[in-house]
């Protein structure tokens, strides 16, 4: 596939991804205000409109032909006003359309071939339209089907009648006929077409032939329609030339075939077209176009879209901003080695120091954009989850619903990609473990008969909190303390488990408490995938529930993966870099300051509550001067539910960092679970390791 193919793709694959997901998002509402508004069927009818034509040029036929369905019964529901009585039976066939695009869509995504098998889906639509039309006969039915009253049927004779363009298409361009059949179906969406000549462009390749050698014809009745549709040929790709045909009721007034560009031009003319920018295209093709009506304001709509002084937004290959950052990344690991070169130390460089303190501005500034650029709002995530809940209750028989809070709240793009998962996991154990079985029973425990699913997402500094809550039954910590006994899964007598702990269990590889397999839960998959991948984003999960009441789960995400602000610590001969967002403060203490526990333990008191402390010379086996604890410092750290002391020699001080991944050989170590992130070039060109702050603590108290 060459380069412009590619891209074409790209663009394909990412607009009718986005399509998709504004047509499950429309069914949603729609379903729940039990009819379509009229702006909700002309927005489902531009979809599957646009899905239709550009889906027949990359000659994916199975969802032009299913989209083309699609577009017919909404075609049917604007012309004549929607309809009151529509039941569920509709919005299930309409979701199953959505679930085929998502999937053939998949499948293009992975070079797998595509499904044909859309003879179900297309009957149950077609009954569906049947069931609306009463009494219109097939003819009818079928100049309504093609989007618009006998708009291919008319005779050479009626059409010089109208008014018309003439489209030339550049020479071995190729595929003309599926050219025309995108001309054909953006003007649609704009004006009303009267006809046009070749008949049958979209199934029919022989007409490329005719349209090489006598160009692809456009009538309109109306002149307003005629200059629409002459400023989105303008804009179209690979037209050479195109001309005006007046209609026979002006013959007789001198005009003819003709159009003027300037007051001295009387005779026909081509006019050379210059394709547009992908910018402009793409922003074109990124605004919505309502279908409109024949009455409705056309020109002004269509010179906003097309207006070239407009571009304010573009779509950007994700790998090219993995790259920006990833240059960015070495700019700020540079700029920190200039400035602190041993070569320059003790000289007094006035002008240096200067311009340093303005590169650093600069470096922030620059590092500072490039990230804003990877941020994106986790409302696309989110709203994907009402479709999980609106199926599971039809199939559970449960009735509940989504509450969204927060959707605006941004996180770095891959962030967004990894927690994806894991949310819908949380979404799907609450509907099918949380969510009580029946109405009746939320009514006999004093609940509203439908149950509430709360999705939330709120930024604190550096993180972002995402929060999965049910109104449901809550969770049995015994229950989950037994069947973790009897998977062998206990590391330490019942007793001596806290309720937090237990909960904790639910988290481990292999533990379901579900006893019958179901389509949705019970393989004991599930909530230690939605550990580990939030892991892997250097997230932390926590779970609370009260019995009777519900159960809620919190995921602290960073907002970002590259670049941190850190506190560089140092422990004898080595440096290590805390996350700053993870420390609470930094004191000295003395050997009267520290405390026991009944295993031995340090302990630290601070704001009337106690923490436990952890010497890192101690756990890393560092070999250090400092060792007692009027020679080092006390780092106050918490990341999530944990909280704790990190004793250490001294701070070296605050220094932006790049984290780099280490060698993917030392991960067989399980090092994550040690207390190492990752690690980071420091100015002088040494390596600082990155600690887990959570991994660390959980490592230190297991060796105690």
């Amino acid at each position: 596939m060459d380069n412009s193919m590619q891209n074409m793709l790209e663009m394909y694959l990412y607009e009718t991804n986005t399509m998709v997901e504004q047509l499950d998002e429309i069914l949603l509402n729609a379903e729940n205000a039990g009819n379509f508004s009229t702006d909700d069927i002309n927005e489902i009818f531009r979809i599957m409109h646009t899905i239709k034509g550009s889906s027949a040029m990359m000659q994916f036929t199975p969802l032009s032909n299913l989209s083309h369905q699609v577009e017919n019964l909404f075609y049917y529901m604007r012309e004549h006003g929607g309809h009151q009585d529509i039941g569920h039976n509709l919005f299930n066939v309409l979701f199953r359309a959505s679930d085929f695009f998502k999937a053939q869509v998949a499948h293009i995504e992975n070079n797998e071939p595509l499904s044909d098998n859309i003879d179900d889906l297309a009957t149950d639509i077609q009954n569906i339209l049947t069931g609306f039309q009463e009494d219109e006969n097939r003819d009818h039915m079928a100049s309504v089907s093609a989007g618009g009253e006998s708009v291919s049927g008319q005779t050479s004779q009626a059409n010089a009648d109208r008014s018309g363009v003439r489209i030339y298409f550049d020479e071995g361009c190729g595929m003309e006929n599926l050219r025309s059949f995108m001309i054909l179906t953006a003007v649609q969406e704009s004006c009303r077409i009267s006809s046009y000549e070749p008949a049958d462009v979209e199934k029919d390749p022989s007409t490329a032939a005719m349209i090489i050698e006598n160009g692809f014809t456009l009538y309109f009745d109306t002149q307003t329609d005629l200059h629409t549709a002459i400023s989105i040929v303008e804009t179209s790709l690979n037209v050479r030339t195109y001309e005006i045909l007046e209609a026979a009721a002006h013959e007789a007034q001198g005009a003819n075939v003709s159009v003027k560009t300037d007051s001295h031009e009387e005779e026909p003319v081509d006019r050379q077209v210059n394709p547009p920018t992908k910018n402009e295209l793409a922003e074109a093709q990124a605004m919505p176009a309502h279908p409109a009506r024949e009455d409705a304001p056309k020109s002004a709509a269509v010179a906003s879209t097309l207006s070239p002084g407009k571009q304010n937004m573009i779509s950007v290959n994700l790998s090219k901003l993995d790259k920006l950052m990833d240059i960015v990344g070495e700019i700020v690991i540079t700029e920190s080695m200039v400035t602190s070169s041993p070569d320059i130390k003790g000289f007094k460089l006035d002008n240096f120091t200067k311009s340093a303190r303005q590169l650093r501005k600069l470096t922030d500034d620059l590092q500072d954009t490039v990230m804003s650029i990877r941020m994106v709002p986790v409302s696309g995530v989110f709203q994907k989850m009402n479709r999980i809940v609106r199926d599971m209750s039809q199939a559970l028989g449960k009735p509940a619903k989504l509450v969204v809070i927060g959707a605006d709240t941004e996180v770095d793009k891959t962030i967004v990609d990894s927690i994806a998962d894991p949310i819908m996991h949380m979404v799907r154990n609450a509907m099918d473990h949380g969510i009580e079985e029946s109405a009746e029973k939320r009514i006999e425990a004093g609940k509203d008969p439908q149950g509430t699913i709360t999705l939330s997402a709120h930024h604190t500094g550096s993180e972002v909190i995402i929060t999965i809550q049910d109104d449901g039954r809550g969770i049995n910590a015994q229950k989950i303390l037994e069947k973790a006994k009897n998977n062998n899964l206990l590391t330490k007598p019942e007793s001596e488990y806290s309720q937090k702990e237990i909960l904790q269990l639910l988290l481990l590889p292999g533990f379901s408490t579900n006893e019958v397999v179901t389509e949705f839960s019970g393989r004991g998959v599930g909530m230690d995938v939605v550990k580990k991948n939030i892991e892997k984003v250097g997230g932390v999960v926590s779970i609370a529930t009260e019995v009777g009441k519900g159960t809620i789960t919190t995921l602290n995400i960073p907002l970002t993966l590259a670049i941190v602000e850190g506190m560089e610590i140092a422990v004898g001969k080595s440096i290590f870099t805390v996350p700053l967002h993870n420390i609470r403060s930094s004191f000295n203490v003395t050997q009267q300051d520290i405390i026991y526990d009944s295993a031995g333990g340090e302990m630290i008191r601070r704001m009337d509550s106690f923490f436990p402390v952890v010497r890192l010379h101690e756990f890393f086996n560092i070999p250090t001067e400092a060792t007692a604890v009027e020679d080092g410092i006390m780092i106050w750290i918490e990341a999530g539910d944990k909280s704790y002391c990190l004793f250490v020699d001294r701070l070296i001080g605050e220094q932006q960092v790049v984290v780099k991944p280490l060698p993917n050989y030392l991960y067989a170590f399980n090092i994550k679970n040690l207390g190492i992130a990752g690690c980071t070039i420091l100015g002088d060109g040494n390596i600082s390791i990155i600690l887990d702050v959570p991994s660390l603590y959980e490592a230190a108290v297991s060796t105690v």
